[in-house]
């Protein structure tokens, strides 16, 4: 399965008009199951009365959780980094026109190298660590410009999930996640390295679950196999959603609401 041109394809097209890019998060909010978990603790996040003020947004991609965050809470500045500049143009570009450039600023940043003078209440890292080979200076960079009591929220696969079969895994893994590092974490690893870097009450739990595994089948796995035989089924992507998305999106609260005993994925929660 070729991921990446899909997600090109895509980019480039919703990234053409202000509309599109919104319609794109929206997408995205509706189709991944990681937003679905990250959204959850941002909404807690936004209705708490110690709601973040001073937000980090590291490996903020396309900015779809920098524009939640932005829009959840009215009164945070938001500090998003990634590696690639030309996602780091276009979300300038974008904020500026929605207004919101005054309290979200993009820039590039290496989080093995990451210092900075400001104090982050709130750090979001969505499926980036998994990319990175020194993480622990990333969590000990996480700890440093963090504010007392800061709460960091990670998501990143499990190396406890299953795969449909090892010819699948290792062809995605030319693709989808080229850039990889490491299959995934384990719990008892992703505790202990973060209890290294100084942070406490850890909170590390599966997700992607059964429920969640066929959800992604549904809304993700399937489509991109169809979009890579033939970009023509774009125009019957539509239909098929229609047709599937209420029992993925069924699919997906239930994941959320289950406690799994394994999944493909981790939820990591952790205070300075």
């Amino acid at each position: 399965m070729q991921y990446d041109p899909i997600k090109r394809t895509l980019g480039k097209f919703f990234n053409s008009l202000p509309i599109l890019r919104i319609t794109f998060y929206k997408l995205l909010d509706l189709l991944f199951l990681r937003a679905w978990y990250v959204n959850k603790e941002l909404r807690i996040l936004a209705a708490s009365p110690n709601s973040p003020k001073d937000i980090l947004d590291a490996g903020s991609g396309y900015g779809q959780y920098s524009y939640r965050m932005a829009k959840l809470i009215p009164e945070a500045n938001i500090f998003s980094v990634d590696v690639k500049t030309e996602q780091i143009n276009d979300c300038n570009q974008f904020f500026k026109k929605q207004g919101l450039g005054n309290r979200v600023k993009f820039d590039f940043a290496d989080l093995t190298n990451f210092i900075t003078d400001k104090r982050f209440d709130l750090i979001l890292s969505v499926d980036v660590m998994e990319h990175i080979e020194d993480d622990r200076s990333v969590l000990k960079n996480f700890y440093n410009c963090l504010s007392n009591d800061g709460l960091l929220i990670i998501t990143t696969p499990s190396d406890a999930g299953e795969h449909d079969e090892e010819h699948e895994h290792h062809e995605a893994s030319a693709s989808f996640v080229d850039e990889h590092v490491r299959d995934g974490y384990n719990i008892e690893e992703i505790r202990e390295k973060l209890a290294t870097a100084g942070f406490r009450n850890v909170d590390v739990k599966f997700t992607y679950g059964l429920p969640g595994k066929l959800a992604w089948k549904l809304s993700m796995k399937w489509p991109i196999i169809a979009l890579n035989f033939s970009k023509v089924l774009f125009i019957l992507l539509p239909v098929y959603y229609i047709i599937t998305y209420p029992v993925a999106a069924i699919l997906n609260y239930i994941d959320t609401k289950g406690d799994h005993k394994i999944g493909n994925g981790l939820l990591v929660k952790a205070r300075r």
